[in-house]
């Protein structure tokens, strides 16, 4: 039994994020609809993240943690940029104009995105001859293909159970066939993605020269706090009442997203990660999908579309694609010796916040 727990250990955490990173959707939809601002939202999620991270980081880094020069402390508001305002800001706006599934559907296109802009920024080479390039390739292609199908194509309404008439009706720009809301959303999601992808590989470069992860979140947490609040004041500058705080989801959304979102998701995915890699967490992804879907149509009565189950699975082949083709180029690079396996660059692969939760290799 000890045996059999000690190798499931990280399965059962990688579940345990993937139900977790699904309630911060669910959660945060439902707040939404409740009249509660998507800017003001994030505000309080980071907020609360890095005073959440903060003890941690200062009691367990304290020893290892370097000063922070000008240089590093400007990729820390770029890395703030891409993820609260880019990431987070737009992906849940274009939840907003779409749904909470379907959220959970574009947003494992972020490999494939990442991969498109290493390739552009030069990080990534291109041997088209390899098959594991091949397969990158081809999954990028096959994602985009399966986001664009979602985009364009609704289809009929798939009815799997009745919805309850008593629960609160999805914002009127949600679900409407005739609309051009479908593909606004659809474009606010990719910019989320890209915005997470360029964190992700900005990320990397920050952590060579400041190796504290939990340091480098709690920073990215507290200066995406101060840089969505200018945001948020300026949207929201003709409605000072979307500040308040109901005792609802409106106050249970943002705390839960700061305190288990960024704060012991990031830890279990510190965790899985420095001892399995990081695609393994990449592969957990459509796993949240289908659970946010399952949820969404439960508790919050959304509509699922045909179109949107056809393009999931086409970007759920593609996302395997992607993952199959860079574990394959690691597998490749890895050095045979066994006690290299936990080496410093694998653990530099850690996300720092996960909306989508979320890194390349988890977003919420």
């Amino acid at each position: 039994m000890g045996t059999w727990f000690t190798t499931a250990k990280p399965y059962l955490l990688l579940l345990a994020v993937q139900f977790g990173s699904a309630g911060m959707f669910i959660f945060a939809m439902d707040a939404i609809k409740k009249g509660m601002s998507h800017y003001v939202f994030i505000v309080y999620r980071n907020a609360i993240a890095s005073i959440t991270l903060a003890p941690f980081a200062f009691v367990l880094e304290r020893k290892v943690r370097p000063k922070i020069t000008v240089r590093i402390f400007s990729e820390i508001m770029a890395l703030a940029f891409f993820e609260i305002i880019l990431d987070q800001c737009f992906a849940l706006l274009g939840m907003k104009f779409t749904s909470a599934s379907f959220l959970s559907a574009v947003m494992n296109s972020a490999p494939s995105v990442t991969f498109l802009l290493a390739v552009i920024l030069r990080l990534e080479h291109m041997k088209i001859k390899e098959v594991t390039c091949q397969a990158k390739v081809m999954g990028t292609i096959v994602t985009f293909g399966g986001t664009l199908l979602m985009a364009l194509y609704k289809g009929p309404v798939l009815s799997f159970m009745r919805s309850s008439t008593s629960h609160a009706g999805p914002p009127e720009n949600v679900n409407n066939p005739t609309g051009n809301h479908w593909i606004i959303g659809t474009c606010f999601l990719l910019i989320g993605c890209a915005g997470f992808s360029a964190f992700y590989i900005l990320q990397t470069i920050t952590l060579r020269k400041y190796p504290t992860e939990m340091s480098l979140a709690t920073w990215v947490c507290f200066v995406g706090a101060l840089q969505s609040s200018v945001v948020a004041i300026f949207a929201e500058r003709h409605h000072p009442h979307a500040w308040s705080l109901g005792w609802d989801t409106r106050l249970f959304a943002p705390a839960y997203a700061g305190i288990v979102t960024s704060g012991v998701q990031y830890y279990v995915q510190g965790m899985v990660i420095k001892s399995m890699g990081p695609v393994i967490v990449t592969a957990f992804n459509p796993l949240r999908m289908i659970i946010i879907t399952t949820l969404a149509c439960i508790i919050l009565s959304e509509k699922l579309y045909l179109g949107s189950i056809i393009g999931a699975i086409i970007v759920v082949l593609g996302l395997y694609l992607v993952v199959w083709g860079k574990s394959k180029e690691c597998k490749c690079r890895m050095p045979p010796s066994p006690a290299e396996d936990n080496s410093p660059e694998d653990q530099r692969q850690l996300p720092v916040t996960a909306p989508r939760n979320d890194s390349n290799d988890n977003k919420v």
